[in-house]
């Protein structure tokens, strides 16, 4: 438990000590110079010394005060600057989001335009990334996560969960070799996006298939990319069936760019809106993360009767 003397008392010393003037310390405080004494004695009687010598004039500090006033002043300043900088980033109207960059590019940006239009006193910066942000480092306020949803440390808000299924374009339907099974797949290429997290538990097409029980197609072959969002332009294009997730074709199927050719799914995992607790910008991400929470829940039901 720290040990500390009144903070008031500490305050009048040190404008006193950068004046060496009970009547400027005063001036600058707006009290009276009977108040200024009056703290630098408490002071004083708490630390059992003098800070200064009163007489003769001028008023000088003794060699306690001498001690003491860098220090004062120093922590003074840190504290006022973490106080503006608290301020500042409080008063702030943007707001920097992070998020994986086909969840942005699929589902999040062809939305935002409500929530522009909605809190039009919100700035957002989108900051795309597949990898874990550090939300302590303080240069993202909020970041949108793709998981198993266990964020210790963090305020957790949960979006919504997404399935795997395979999609491709409607002119392979049409085709000499039309999808009706799983076996028929064979003649089509598959397309692949690399999975950086969940390891075996990854959605891909070796589980999806080890789920149908087909083992007479290689589940490796095809079309490889390191993003899903090219793997959904790739399927968009009729370059092969991808494994995507519900989520991040749900538009392209609402407007018939892509079809779901088999009812076979994998389970994904789920998006959670995640910040820190008491951040100085909390009223600004509980707007977007409640829009985002009604956003989802309206987007999931309406998936759900499709």
């Amino acid at each position: 438990m720290r040990s500390l003397p009144p903070l008031n008392a500490l305050y009048t010393f040190e404008v006193a000590a950068r004046h060496l003037s009970f009547q400027q310390a005063a001036e600058e405080l707006d009290v009276t110079s009977t108040a200024v004494s009056h703290q630098i004695k408490v002071l004083e009687d708490h630390l059992r010394v003098l800070l200064f010598r009163r007489r003769p004039r001028p008023l000088v500090l003794t060699e306690a005060g001498q001690f003491l006033y860098p220090v004062v002043r120093e922590s003074l300043d840190t504290i006022a600057t973490a106080i503006a900088r608290l301020k500042q980033v409080a008063e702030s109207t943007t707001l920097t989001v992070s998020v994986t960059t086909v969840f942005a590019a699929k589902w999040l940006v062809p939305r935002l335009y409500e929530f522009q239009r909605t809190h039009p006193e919100i700035d957002l910066r989108l900051q795309t990334s597949n990898d874990v942000v550090d939300l302590h480092r303080q240069t993202v306020d909020l970041s949108i996560r793709y998981g198993k949803g266990n964020y210790p440390g963090l305020t957790v808000r949960k979006l919504m969960s997404d399935v795997f299924m395979p999609v491709c374009s409607p002119r392979l339907l049409d085709s000499n070799y039309p999808i009706k099974a799983p076996e028929d797949l064979g003649h089509h290429p598959l397309v692949h996006f690399e999975w950086i997290h969940f390891g075996t538990e990854a959605p891909n097409w070796k589980n999806w298939f080890t789920v149908t029980g087909l083992n007479t197609i290689d589940p490796n072959r095809g079309l490889k990319f390191n993003e899903e969002s090219l793997a959904i332009q790739a399927a968009i294009a009729g370059q092969g069936v991808a494994l995507c997730s519900s989520v991040h074709v749900a538009d392209d199927v609402a407007l018939g760019f892509l079809v779901q050719p088999l009812d076979v799914s994998l389970d994904g995992f789920n998006y959670t809106a995640v910040y820190l607790e008491n951040h100085p910008k909390e009223a600004l991400i509980l707007k977007f993360v409640d829009w985002l929470v009604e956003v989802a829940g309206g987007f999931h039901q309406h998936r759900a009767l499709a």
